[in-house]
């Protein structure tokens, strides 16, 4: 396990999601901000956050439980850009990115919860 949560590449880039989600949402309609707005911005806040507390747990089985509850988040978020997407808000090619990055960030939680797993397991 990684001494430090900011040694993963996963929180990394997890981080830089939610730091690219703020700036997309800037764009959204003023009447969105307590809804679409907030709840993305929310989501990808509890990506990196859910990652880090779990490394911060110290136990394989604490940290592969956050890790599923920062998947679960991550996925929110898929689904909330793609009503941002089909509502016409902000810049497409931005949101689409940042469903790309989506993509990417889930692959490597899954690839550390199977390494998680597979330890836990031996």
């Amino acid at each position: 396990m990684a001494s430090n949560y900011r040694d993963l590449l996963v929180w990394r880039k997890a981080k830089a999601l939610a730091v690219g989600v703020y700036k997309a949402t800037e764009g959204f309609p003023e009447h969105e901000r307590f809804g679409l707005t907030n709840q993305m911005r929310r989501s990808a806040v509890s990506v990196p956050s859910n990652i880090a507390e779990g490394q911060g747990r110290g136990t394989r089985p604490d940290f592969a439980n956050f890790l599923r509850v920062a998947r679960g988040s991550l996925q929110e978020l898929e689904t909330q850009i793609d009503i941002a997407i089909d509502l016409g808000f902000g810049d497409g090619s931005e949101l689409a990115r940042l469903h790309h990055d989506c993509f990417q960030i889930l692959g490597l939680l899954n690839r550390l919860l199977q390494a998680i797993n597979s330890k836990t397991k031996a």
